[in-house]
Parts: structure tokens; C-alpha cells; sequence
């Protein structure tokens, strides 16, 4: 007897597992980029999206720059309880706050080019069961960030 597979709750792009900021391949394969080449690597995945010659951001840059604003949100507060990964809690843990603060503002406004028009990741999201969680968690994120 064969066994079913269910149909999976989350939008099939690049690995999706949860409504979580590092819950997809693009952002695991990011933290890595983090833990290696630090604050660097957080602008570079904000500017990316903020870019303004930019028409539309794709699911992976937009994963990314969601990526980069709630490892900025988890310095700046010292809330770490959404650090998923331990080798990224341990650089967030030794991050200094000053280093990514004056990032807390381009970090709100990536995320609000992520889940605005002209980009994938709400679409990709608009027919889950799972949007809802999904955009709870961008607000959560957005009011840590503002």
C-alpha cells in the first residue's frame, strides 16, 4: 500500500517550512552569508530590494531582506527568541547593537517593499492556508523594527 502525500500548507518556492523569517531555503542559505561576512551582508540583502532601478522583488531576495531585518530587529531589542539557527545566535549574541541601529530604518522600509505590490513573496503566500500566521509575523517584525 502506497502512502499518501499530503498536500503541503506553505507556497512551494524554494523550500518553504514555516511562516518564519528563516523558515525557507533562501534565508537558511543567508544565514550563513551572515555568520560569515556580518553586518555586510545584512545592508547588501536591504539594499538589494530598496533598490530603486528594481520593478519587482523576487521570492529570494525578498526572503533574504525579511531575513536580514529580523536578525537587525533580534540585535537592536535583544529579543533573540525568533534566532532560529545556533551559529546565528551566537554572532547575534556577540553582535553590537550600534553596528546594525542606524540599519533599523532601511530594514522597515525592505520589509514594506516585500509584502507591498511588485513583489513575489505575497503572492506566493496570497492562497495559503497559511497567510494569515505569515502576515503576523511581518507585523511582529515591523513593530519591533518601528
Amino acid at each position: 500500500m502506497k502512502a499518501r502525500l499530503t498536500e503541503s500548507h506553505y507556497p512551494e518556492h524554494m523550500g518553504t517550512w514555516g511562516t518564519g523569517s528563516f523558515d525557507n531555503d533562501s534565508a537558511a542559505d543567508f544565514i550563513k552569508e551572515v555568520v560569515e561576512d556580518g553586518a555586510v551582508a545584512l545592508r547588501e540583502a536591504l539594499e538589494v530590494v530598496l533598490d530603486p532601478d528594481l520593478d519587482y522583488v523576487e521570492a529570494e531576495e525578498g526572503s533574504r531582506a525579511i531575513a536580514a531585518a529580523e536578525i537587525i530587529a533580534a540585535i537592536t531589542s535583544g529579543d533573540h527568541r525568533f534566532v532560529t539557527d545556533d551559529d546565528l545566535l551566537s554572532w547575534v549574541e556577540d553582535a553590537d547593537a550600534r553596528s546594525v541601529s542606524g540599519q533599523r530604518a532601511l530594514a522597515l522600509d525592505a520589509v514594506d517593499r516585500v509584502v507591498g505590490p511588485d513583489s513575489e513573496l505575497p503572492e506566493l503566500w496570497e492562497d495559503s492556508e497559511d497567510l494569515r500566521d505569515w502576515q503576523r509575523d511581518v507585523q511582529r517584525l515591523r513593530a519591533t523594527l518601528g
